[in-house]
């Protein structure tokens, strides 16, 4: 609901015309798509516990090779596929969707739902969105290069203000035994308040493409759409395996390797929305819809793969309890 609504009211109201988009309309959806990430990345930082974080620095093998697959081997994957996309707006939004780093709190959920150490899954989301600041300009730079008229100086200076200090700021504020004990307490309220900005976020991003769908402008095909749609859903699988196999091979303990498949693998939404509506600016409206797919996709899938390999260890420990 929120995508269509987005693209009717950015139609009506965000064009001044059929070839172009109003400045102001451009700078305001910028400006609020800044805000609303940091206000997002916030949220999350300041409920995640700093004692856990310290706890799996005890074992950093398991977060090391999570943060391997997350911001070096998904986006090695995610190269030639971008390049194989029938657009230049999927192919750039798909090399997004590979770049950006870990969610802030999805990732920790299903590793719990899983029986796995979500200790370790909370610090891979803390570490690999403070590379963030200088990875995601690196794949981007990578992948696209000159299709893309974004420098990369100017990328890490906006993900260092929307994206690393939140991060920074809000495990800062735990340090306040008040400003902790009030973050534990309403978990619950700001972690909502966090997903409110999150589809706040999806919103806007419609919104900002709606002037785009006017007659005499190009829209993708259906061809275009399923062929992106199933690259992100292989690139997210592909991460599962990695992170899982890597984590069985290594020698991990089964936790940490839940941990390390579903921390690995899973790409977090508000840092690519931000990182697409800067794109965007340089004519590339749709470049948000992978990283949209993306995030629907690794929801629904993950969900499974958390129930299935949750349902296959309760067997087993059954039959093992059987005499």
């Amino acid at each position: 609901m929120l995508i269509p609504l987005g693209f009717a009211l950015g139609r009506t109201f965000g064009g001044s015309g059929t070839n172009a988009v109003n400045p102001s309309f451009e700078a305001a959806l910028a400006a609020g798509m800044k805000v609303i990430v940091f206000q997002i990345l916030l949220l999350m930082s300041v409920t995640l516990d700093t004692r856990k974080l310290v706890e799996s620095l005890r074992t950093p093998g398991p977060v090391l090779w999570a943060a391997t697959v997350n911001a070096v081997l998904m986006p090695l994957l995610t190269w030639p596929l971008s390049r194989a996309q029938w657009t230049r707006d999927f192919s750039v939004g798909l090399m997004i969707a590979g770049s950006v780093p870990c969610t802030m709190a999805a990732a920790s959920v299903w590793t719990r739902r899983a029986g796995g150490n979500d200790a370790v899954s909370l610090l891979v989301t803390v570490l690999t969105n403070a590379l963030a600041v200088v990875v995601t300009p690196f794949w981007m730079e990578v992948g696209v290069g000159s299709r893309v008229s974004l420098e990369p100086r100017q990328l890490m200076a906006i993900l260092f203000v929307s994206a690393l200090l939140p991060i920074v700021t809000g495990q800062l504020l735990r340090l306040s035994r008040a400003c902790a004990a009030f973050a534990d307490r309403r978990k619950l309220l700001l972690s909502n308040l966090a997903q409110v900005c999150i589809l706040t976020t999806v919103f806007w991003s419609a919104y900002g493409a709606g002037p785009q769908l006017v007659p005499g402008r190009d829209v993708p095909a259906l061809g275009a759409v399923l062929l992106v749609w199933g690259c992100t859903m292989a690139i997210h699988i592909a991460g599962l395996v990695m992170g899982y196999w890597g984590g069985r091979r290594l020698g991990m303990s089964a936790e940490n390797t839940i941990a390390a498949a579903f921390a690995g693998s899973q790409k977090t939404l508000p840092i690519g929305i931000l990182v697409a509506e800067s794109v965007a600016r340089t004519g590339l409206p749709f470049a948000v819809f992978p990283m949209l797919m993306f995030h629907a996709s690794q929801l629904v899938i993950d969900t499974i793969v958390a129930d299935r390999y949750l349902n296959v260890t309760l067997l087993t420990e059954a039959q093992d309890a059987t005499p």
